[in-house]
């Protein structure tokens, strides 16, 4: 009896085939949900932005981190303080609050960093239950428990667009150029020297990898994909306040990651489609059964 081996498409192929359904299927998604509906995909795309930043310093740098919310707070509050109090474009607000991240991130990397595995995943767990506490207690600036309301960014009037639309395909743009970026740090030398220092310390030492500076660059990378996905939610939700941001946050993005593959950054959008849909559907079936 002989044995067929049916041929595979080459991988180049495969890759190809399936970017092009992936963009297709983005593309099309605004046209055929409801608005309410794309403003939660919309999320999916912030949130998963978040989870590609705690792939690269979990997944691919060993650091387990549950502050995530933190950052995410960091970015949405400066573009809501600078466009409430500030009057800046919406937009405009988004590099600032990178940039403001990506230092937070550096300076409290640096010392957090230097703990390993449950402590260090303690202490920035700690850094999620502290922020929404600070955020309430300077209510002249962030707005205290009532928040601010950010509004949402209209569409221009030259496109055929509704604003939850536009706002859904400026988070997709956005979250494309970070993916792209993050695939490019990860496909060089960096990647090789994350993964030695992560899977062995004296081998990456051998290698001449200098872990703690390492770590503490990517997870300020990691912060800034945060303060980015805060930035696109301040928009997409129209509104901010100190509880939003809490340690649950931090556990559903890291849940999200883990879901989607710790060290898979197309896995990322899986993830953030998780933690952003399977509780809305839960609380679905909760209400049908209590009607029973």
């Amino acid at each position: 009896m002989s044995i067929v081996v049916k041929p595979k498409l080459p991988v180049a192929i495969r890759v190809a085939v399936a970017a092009v359904l992936a963009v297709i299927f983005f593309y099309v998604i605004p046209f055929v949900v409801p608005s309410y509906l794309v403003s939660q995909f919309a999320t999916v795309l912030a949130f998963a932005i978040a989870i590609v930043g705690i792939n690269l310093v979990t997944g691919f740098g060993g650091a387990i981190t549950l502050g995530h919310a933190a950052f995410v707070a960091l970015g949405a509050y400066t573009t809501a303080i600078l466009v409430v109090r500030y009057g800046w474009n919406p937009y405009a607000t988004i590099p600032v609050s990178a940039a403001l991240s990506w230092i937070a991130g550096w300076c409290l990397g640096f010392p957090a960093l230097r703990l390993q595995g449950l402590y260090l995943a303690l202490g920035t767990l700690v850094l999620s239950i502290t922020v929404p506490p600070i955020l309430k207690r300077f209510d002249g600036f962030t707005g205290g428990v009532q928040g601010l309301n950010v509004g949402n960014p209209e569409a221009p009037a030259f496109l055929p667009l509704d604003d939850s639309q536009w706002i859904y395909f400026v988070c997709l743009v956005i979250a494309a150029a970070l993916y792209v970026v993050a695939r490019r740090i990860l496909s060089g030398p960096l990647r090789r020297a994350l993964i030695a220092a992560r899977d062995n310390q004296l081998v990456g030492a051998v290698m001449g990898v200098d872990r703690a500076t390492l770590t503490t660059a990517t997870f300020a990378m990691s912060s800034l994909y945060a303060g980015v996905a805060g930035s696109l939610y301040a928009m997409i939700v129209g509104f901010v306040s100190p509880d939003t941001f809490n340690v649950m946050m931090s556990l559903s993005l890291f849940v999200g990651a883990v879901v989607g593959g710790i060290t898979s950054l197309n896995g990322a959008i899986i993830g953030a489609m998780f933690i952003q849909f399977v509780p809305i559907w839960a609380s679905d079936i909760d209400v049908s059964l209590g009607g029973l």
